[in-house]
């Protein structure tokens, strides 16, 4: 399911849902992304300075994918 999202807290928000969904809370979540609990919190509640890198191995780790829908112009010039 594709889901357009504007901010740190949506993504965040999502983020928790799908965990939760998996029925792991944050300590075991964060364990299997290499991330501690605190991160987990910041991350799911919103935090804008979380680091995007541990951000994209959290949801790597809940299964959820990103994407950017750049201009066809720019996505031609690879």
């Amino acid at each position: 399911m594709l889901i357009e999202v504007t901010s740190a807290k949506e993504i965040g928000s999502w983020a928790q849902k799908t965990r939760k969904a998996q029925q792991l809370d944050q300590i075991t979540a964060g364990s299997l992304a290499n991330c501690g609990l605190t991160f987990v919190s910041q991350f799911e509640n919103g935090k804008p300075s979380v680091q995007l890198q541990k951000a994209l191995q959290m949801l790597e780790t809940l299964g959820v994918r990103v994407y950017l829908d750049v201009p066809e112009q720019v996505a031609q010039e690879k």
